[in-house]
């Protein structure tokens, strides 16, 4: 397949990088470094002679779980400027649709900015008055389209080009790999902070190669861009393969297995029912007052590959239905890589529709901006069972998949 113009230009602007930090098929077996790990074996190589601001959270540690901004601060090869705090904010102390504004970090005595819901001239007006001239992103992604960290990185590429400031993304593992890109794929006129451009639901991508993917097909004017690989990393691999610290990218994603369901289950914020919020399981328990074992023994009935379903009871300690025992399900997934969390969550709703009368979507329709159209809500509403609605956006996975291939970076 021939390369667009912005892919030429996104490749291009992310060679250097390639080249001095090899992909997963130039590694020795079993050595394996993310892109920070890499970054400071270079000696900073990348940041030489810049100022630097990081974008970043509580997941951007080293293997042994040292922040990387502590890190960098400590190293006298680095010259860190500020730092800047996506939703949840720079030490995450924030829950969901918070940050934790602008303060001075205790420990470094940084300045941390508050990137979140600021976009455009607005964001660019921030890394304007942090004087830096590089902005460095590290944050741990989980792979889906709605988790808002990857337009964090998208929103502040855009607003590095506007401000004249190079970009540098430091990359992580996909922790629910990086095999295929499932799920219907966002409508513009759908757009909003859980979907600036159209992107399958879950991606299978890591964050250096949506970065390229958005510098390349999405961006008005592409932003100077560097990546800096993983060594080691292959598309199959969880995250659990790769011995690195879990640290929860948000409040409620407290591990690994909540990140596989995620990407399907999280249609449920979009409904009346519970998505497992306030509870030690968010997003793998669904449930709501009403539902019984029925919910369950119709989902099982499907014989969905790589999961089963429990009938499950629980009181969320926040959040809907706080404080109430509530029935639903627990989804336990026993088959990983046959494991389809796209087409999971769509029979859920499917079967929660036909087993509880209560059934109701959120007043605001916000299951369109997370599937990215009102085609899913209508289609479950018509009757349509999970076949039909897996086969509607078929389509536009195909030609979201063959852009994809473009910017892969790993085998």
């Amino acid at each position: 397949m021939r390369l667009s113009r912005r892919a030429l230009l996104a490749a291009t602007t992310a060679a250097a990088s390639v080249t001095s930090t090899p992909p997963a098929s130039a590694a020795r077996p079993g050595r394996r470094r993310t892109g920070f790990e890499n970054l400071a074996a270079s000696g900073y190589e990348q940041l030489r002679g810049r100022r630097i601001g990081i974008v970043t959270n509580p997941t951007g540690v080293t293997r042994n779980v040292q922040h990387i901004v502590d890190v960098m601060h400590a190293d006298e090869r680095v010259n860190l400027g500020a730092v800047f705090g996506p939703e949840h904010g720079f030490r995450g102390t924030a829950q969901a649709g918070g940050s934790e504004g602008r303060y001075d970090d205790p420990a470094t005595g940084l300045p941390v900015y508050d990137t979140y819901l600021k976009s455009g001239q607005a964001l660019a007006d921030v890394f304007t008055a942090s004087a830096v001239d590089t902005v460095v992103f590290d944050i741990q992604d989980v792979g889906a389209r709605f988790y808002t960290y990857i337009w964090t990185l998208y929103d502040c590429m855009e607003a590095a080009q506007l401000a004249g400031k190079r970009f540098v993304v430091l990359d992580r593992p996909n922790p629910v790999t990086g095999r295929a890109a499932l799920g219907p794929v966002l409508h513009r006129e759908f757009a909003s902070f859980v979907g600036r451009q159209p992107v399958s639901q879950a991606h299978g991508m890591t964050v250096a190669e949506l970065a390229r993917l958005f510098n390349g097909e999405f961006l008005t004017t592409p932003v100077p861009l560097d990546t800096v690989l993983m060594t080691g990393w292959r598309r199959s691999e969880f995250y659990d393969d790769w011995d690195l610290p879990w640290v929860p990218p948000s409040p409620n994603m407290p591990t690994p297995d909540t990140a596989l369901v995620y990407s399907g289950t999280c249609l449920f914020e979009g409904t009346n029912l519970s998505e497992g919020r306030g509870t030690t399981r968010p997003f793998e328990l669904l449930g709501a007052e009403g539902l019984d074992g029925r919910w369950a023994a119709a989902a099982n009935e499907l014989g969905l590959p790589g999961v089963h379903f429990r009938e499950a009871y629980f009181a969320p300690t926040f959040s809907k239905f706080q404080g109430k025992t509530i029935g639903g399900v627990q989804i336990h997934v026993h088959d990983r890589p046959a494991y389809d969390p796209v087409r999971t969550g769509v029979a859920l709703l499917v079967t929660a529709r036909q087993t509880w009368s209560g059934f109701a979507w959120r007043a605001d329709n916000w299951i369109d901006k997370l599937t990215g159209s009102s085609r899913v809500r209508t289609m479950i509403d018509a009757g349509a069972g999970t076949d039909e609605v897996v086969a509607g956006w078929q389509e536009e996975l195909s030609a979201f998949r063959r852009m994809r291939k473009n910017y892969l970076l790993y085998r």
